[in-house]
């Protein structure tokens, strides 16, 4: 079949599970990348109960929806995260956060991502999609000065804590694809680059492509996707904006809220910003991949029920300018070295 194409429900978690089910199947989804937040999928409930995911089997199947990735970016992030502090109590679980005391925080959160990995095998999906955290990632400004130690012993602190978690996934058939991602240990190229090479390139540990968080950092998501190739595990389709034009709107945000006009980029819907989406596309056809296109929806400006179903308009038009196999095969000789 062709490339499936998902809605992410991490921005539809205030509405129950199906819901969002429904309004996804009416627009014309696939299926879901289910987010382990609400009660979209609960990991704690899913391996304690054994009709728990056979219920959430029954509700997609009666909207005529499918399942292939399930995403735990909230529990992730707190896996290496420094510091620890009232962002993180807001977004996990009581049970997670517990005490507050951020090294138990750490070590409740992978825990829970050993869990997400059981639970996505019980569900029969292959991936998991999130987040790591990093130690050393509010040192990106690089003042006071950061001595290469820091930097080194903060890749070593990412491989000592996730390499014990993707043991786990080895061990239960799971993948996980990390979202390439600021406030992550690989939040561009480069950093990518290093933090496979943290963890031996062991093959549990992909990623998940999403450009719209390299292009207002001036990272080519097509030649990302041409690079690393072999680790695309998942796709995120979400659009970038960026307004640089009067000189006052800066790169970073300047701490201003989502869709505020004075911000320098913002989210917006797909097919609406500055992504390449002809050219990313067909670097997906020519790379060979053939898993979900999921839809994250995240712009501010636009209301979603309106720009859900766009996105997946013209997202089903992308999906169509090559089949991925016929691009693989004049691209590479069907060998995948």
């Amino acid at each position: 079949m062709p490339r499936p194409i998902t809605l992410f429900t991490g921005q539809w978690a205030d509405l129950p599970f199906e819901e969002v089910c429904r309004l996804a199947s009416q627009w014309g989804y696939d299926g879901l990348e289910i987010a382990c937040w609400g009660d979209h999928f609960e990991v704690d409930k899913a391996l304690a109960d054994d009709s728990y995911v056979p219920r959430k089997l029954e509700t997609l199947a009666k909207y005529d929806l499918k399942v292939w990735t399930i995403s735990n970016h909230l529990v992730g992030q707190a896996v290496c995260d420094h510091p620890i502090d009232e962002r993180h109590k807001a977004i996990l679980p009581e049970r997670i956060w517990g005490d507050g005391e951020p090294e138990g925080v750490r070590r409740r959160a992978a825990e829970e991502m050993k869990n997400t990995a059981r639970a996505a095998a019980k569900l029969g999906v292959n991936t998991v999609v999130g987040f790591t955290g990093s130690s050393i990632w509010h040192t990106v400004a690089m003042f006071p000065p950061v001595p290469p130690s820091m930097i080194e012993r903060g890749y070593e602190d990412f491989a000592e804590r996730w390499n014990p978690i993707l043991d786990v996934f080895d061990e239960v058939g799971v993948r996980f694809a990390h979202e390439v991602h600021p406030s992550e240990i690989a939040y561009d190229y480069w950093s990518t680059v290093r933090t496979l090479e943290a963890i031996g390139h062991r093959p549990a540990f992909g990623l998940n492509w999403d450009p719209s968080h390299m292009v207002w950092q001036d990272i080519d998501p097509v030649n990302f996707l041409l690079d690393f190739r072999d680790r695309i595990y998942h796709v995120d389709c979400k659009d970038t904006k960026v307004r640089r034009a009067d000189g006052r709107r800066g790169r970073l945000g300047s701490h201003l809220p989502w869709a505020d006009p004075r911000r320098g980029w913002d989210f917006i819907s797909t097919g609406r910003g500055d992504v390449p989406w002809e050219d990313c596309f067909r670097a997906l056809n020519t790379i060979g991949y053939d898993g979900p296109i999921s839809i994250e929806w995240e712009d501010a400006g636009m209301d979603r029920l309106m720009g859900a179903p766009e996105a997946l308009e013209i997202v089903r038009r992308l999906s169509a300018i090559e089949p991925p196999a016929a691009a693989f095969d004049a691209a590479f000789g069907g060998a995948d070295d």
